[in-house]
């Protein structure tokens, strides 16, 4: 039976993608993301941001896409997997560890820099950066203050 070994992350590039190809011409493009876990200090009562690191590595088109349109800074969404390697330490001093995330998705959510909105492009797919979604018909089901895609009034939650 297989395992399951998904990861989905969001967060900000913490430098510009690294791109470079194998011997083969297979395009591979490296990626650091800072996510921002946020908790409760218990002594104060403060709430406190505490950054994460991730090396996320992408191929082939993808790899392509992520190093074309994304820079440090930039917001992000990755879908993939974890790999964990071993490697010799460059000045011998021993076996090294590593655990990085495969991308097999990586969306575009931030604005793009220079301005000009947003979208979520995929680095999967291309995507077309400005064209608006498609409008839908309200569903018939749907409560009347839903029905229109706005949510509803803050006196109507029951919690």
């Amino acid at each position: 039976m297989a395992n399951i070994n998904r990861v989905i992350l969001v967060g900000n590039l913490t430098r510009d993608p690294e791109l470079r190809s194998t011997g083969s011409g297979l395009s591979v493009c490296t990626i650091r993301i800072a996510v921002n876990n946020r908790r409760k200090k218990g002594d104060t009562g403060e709430w406190v941001e505490e950054p994460n690191y991730f090396n996320v590595t992408a191929f082939g088109a993808q790899a392509d896409n992520v190093a074309r349109y994304l820079a440090k800074g930039r917001q992000v969404a990755v879908d993939g997997r974890l790999s964990w390697s071993e490697y010799e330490a460059k000045d011998g001093s021993g076996k090294r560890e590593r655990v990085e995330v495969i991308a097999d998705s990586v969306q575009f959510i931030g604005p793009r820099e220079g301005g000009g909105g947003g979208g979520g492009g995929a680095a999967s797919g291309g995507g077309d950066w400005g064209a608006p979604a498609a409008a839908s018909e309200p569903a018939a089901d749907l409560p009347d203050q839903w029905a229109g895609g706005g949510a509803a009034a803050d006196d109507d939650i029951p919690f």
